[in-house]
């Protein structure tokens, strides 16, 4: 049965003070969970703020749209340069950098007088994520080299990763509601005060050694190749026809493939490819892409489902989601104490099955609207789901990583993660937007007709993304088979036999 190293180099990290372990690993852990869940949280919450920040600044649609789109095209592209930065600079001070910049950037766009400002301050926040980011992961990755710790690290983060969506809902929400639009960027202050403070003395510097070069042709090539990716899925928004697609999506493609061309020949690559081209890593990749398009796109129309068709208040939208983000939370404990044994594949295979399951159930929705039988058993499979998928997924992407790679491998994660979601979003915006227009031919387009436009645009949106997350399935079942001397290191695995 194939490992998860087929290299040397990339499984057995130099023994050093760095990956020794760390005797504050639990509230190093804590800190890290706080940045990560600062960053996910900043995908959604703001999505809840831009009504009011709209009125507010004047902005137009396309300039509104902006606010989102920025965001995730500087965090997508600068995602492997950042994760490169971490190594060769330092995890610590990177960390560090990156939540202090990203808290800045926050600041900023709260205090925007103007849509530039505003635009200039989310794009700021992009830029400190893609090193903040893989630095996170890549502390974990550092100070938790194996075993059940390991796995336990990891399900918290992979918890975040699942729920931190729907918590940024709620929080929105609540923010939105009883504050003003300005308090979903401030909350991120004294967030990375409280994080930075307790990082200084907790956490110890672990940087690569040797070979520390940057890979300028890659890093342009690669930095470019994922930005004309996510620019081009966030303009499929407004049709795949459209020139800003046709020529992005397929310039992209391209740089990509230059890039892959010149890390072959780099003696100092930006991404290692034997961190892409191992089988059961490609696997663990290719989960993360597809569940982070269904986890993103599928609540983006949730939400819409909630406040647009039901009437709910940005809170009471938020409120109604916590249901999955609490399975997730339950399942992340649960399967934590599991997994040294069963392995995983298993719920790595049967997280999408239940998670697309979920999704099919909210295909039911009416235009009346009864949450208790139509969305929440939905919700409740779909945090299953998610957390069979999340909790094992970075255990498996980042076992046998050498500490050399540790930040462009968590890089990796991540940008596939971030790259799903842009796809996902696109996708789903484009199969919303035709099954609406089908649905009024020929309909005189009354109120009611109306909504059960939209509701049939939010039926097909889960429904394709319930085909995406379960296509997860197989691929975990016939590429996701790491031993569990991966996993736990040998030790741990021969005394669990």
């Amino acid at each position: 049965m194939p490992g998860i190293s087929t290299n040397q180099s990339s499984s057995a990290p130099p023994a050093s003070a760095a990956t020794a372990p760390h005797p504050r690993k639990w509230l190093l852990l804590a800190i890290v969970a706080l940045a990560q869940l600062t960053v996910v949280l900043d995908g959604t919450i703001v999505n809840i703020a831009l009504p009011q920040a709209q009125t507010a600044l004047g902005m137009s649609d396309g300039e509104r749209t902006w606010v989102v789109t920025l965001y995730s095209l500087v965090f997508g592209a600068l995602l492997l340069l950042g994760g490169r930065i971490a190594d060769f600079w330092g995890r610590k001070r990177s960390f560090i950098v990156g939540m202090a910049g990203f808290a800045i950037a926050s600041a900023l766009g709260g205090a925007a007088q103007s849509t530039w400002e505003l635009l200039t301050a989310r794009g700021l926040q992009g830029l400190f994520a893609a090193l903040l980011a893989p630095a996170s992961l890549a502390l974990l990755t550092v100070n938790f080299p194996g075993g059940k710790d390991r796995i336990k690290a990891f399900a918290v983060y992979g918890a975040i990763a699942g729920g931190g969506a729907a918590v940024g809902l709620i929080l929105g929400g609540v923010l939105t509601e009883y504050a003003s639009w300005r308090w979903c960027l401030y909350v991120n202050v004294p967030i990375a005060i409280v994080a930075i403070a307790a990082a200084i003395p907790v956490v110890r510097e672990s940087k690569a050694h040797g070979n520390t070069r940057y890979d300028v042709p890659g890093s342009i090539l690669v930095a470019l190749g994922l930005g004309s990716l996510v620019f081009g899925f966030a303009q499929a928004e407004s049709g795949w026809a459209s020139s800003p697609v046709l020529v992005c999506l397929p310039l992209g493609l391209v740089l990509l493939v230059l890039f892959v061309l010149v890390e072959k020949r780099s003696n100092h690559p930006l991404l290692p490819l034997r961190i892409m081209a191992n089988k059961v890593r490609g696997g663990a990749f290719l989960t993360a892409l597809l569940s982070g398009a269904a986890l993103l796109g599928g609540l983006l129309f949730l939400t819409l489902y909630f406040q647009i068709v039901l009437g709910y208040t940005p809170i009471q939208s938020g409120l109604a989601s916590l249901p999955m983000t609490a399975t997730i939370m339950i399942g992340a404990g649960v399967l934590s104490k599991f997994l040294a044994r069963t392995g995983v594949r298993i719920p790595m295979t049967v997280g999408p099955i239940v998670g697309a399951a979920g999704l099919l159930w909210m295909t039911q929705i009416t235009v009346n609207g009864n949450y208790s039988l139509e969305v929440l058993p939905g919700l409740i499979l779909l945090g299953a789901g998610l957390a069979m998928i999340f909790v094992p997924l970075q255990n498996v992407a980042l076992s046998g990583i050498a500490e050399h790679d540790a930040g462009a491998a968590s890089a990796a994660v991540t940008a596939m993660q971030q790259i799903g979601g842009s796809l996902g979003t696109a996708l789903f915006t484009a199969l919303y937007t035709a099954a609406v227009s089908s649905y009024l031919i020929g309909k005189v387009p009354t109120e009611v007709v109306q909504l059960g436009a939209l509701v049939s645009g939010y039926q097909s949106a889960f429904l394709w993304a319930a085909i995406i997350i379960f296509a997860a399935g197989p691929i975990a079942f016939f590429l996701v088979r790491p031993r569990k001397e991966d996993l736990l290191g040998a030790g741990q695995a021969a005394h669990l036999g």
